[in-house]
């Protein structure tokens, strides 16, 4: 990587690690908890929900956030645990379904009987066991991997930090479309297939420049995606 493109991947995540723009943002709901002194497992399950939903543009992706946090009365544990979910086949956010929403919360509960934290659920085991997918170690699993850096990144501006038993270092970029075609463009990789090799590509690209903080650079990305 030359110093060029190093130096401006440093500008830029350093000037998008802004809540500034994150205020309209799947992450301002589980924000939205911790300033209301919620507990872990509010703030947890809201970030579930607010990573599930996250496809899209964004303005829809809160308005349904919204409608979703409503049903519950903005308590989401309570919701968890009574175990009275909405659950039919009506769309809540594109092609999720309230009953997919009851899915979900069924696994929560069942979780939250014998566990008080989802810290401790690697990338592969939330997929399977939260959100109910089949195993795919190929799979980016850009939503989780989205809520591990909401939840563990821990420099005070737009992620939580909520997560203490987690390295930082350990996190992998949220990888999607958008994502995978701004790291091409800047040449953080040349994969064509947008799996979790590539995601793990782009990390080890951001390591070079924030060696105990690679994710950050996830923020570089989203700064690529303004400017270009």
């Amino acid at each position: 990587m030359d110093d060029i493109l190093r130096s401006q991947l440093v500008e830029w995540a350093q000037t998008y690690n802004d809540t500034a723009y994150f205020a309209e943002d799947p992450i301002a709901f589980p924000r939205e908890f911790v300033s209301r002194g919620a507990s872990l497992k509010d703030i947890e399950i809201a970030a579930v929900f607010s990573a599930h939903f996250a496809w899209g543009r964004r303005a829809m992706i809160v308005r349904d956030l919204q409608r979703l946090f409503d049903e519950m009365e903005w308590r989401p544990s309570e919701y968890v645990e009574a175990g009275e979910w909405r659950n039919d086949d009506t769309s809540i956010h594109r092609t999720v379904k309230w009953s997919e929403v009851a899915a979900i919360c069924r696994r929560l509960k069942e979780w939250y009987v014998w566990h008080d934290t989802l810290e401790i659920l690697s990338q592969a085991e939330m997929r399977v066991t939260i959100f109910g997918q089949k195993e795919d170690r190929n799979a980016p699993d850009k939503k989780i991997n989205m809520m591990r850096r909401w939840m563990v990144r821990d420099d005070g501006k737009v992620d939580l930090g909520l997560w203490k038993h987690t390295d930082k270092a350990s996190l992998v970029i949220p990888l999607d479309v958008h994502v995978y075609d701004q790291a091409r463009a800047l040449g953080l990789t040349r994969r064509s297939q947008k799996n979790l090799g590539t995601a793990l590509e782009i990390t080890d690209a951001f390591r070079e420049i924030f060696p105990d903080d690679p994710v950050k650079g996830d923020f570089a990305l989203f700064g690529y995606g303004i400017t270009h």
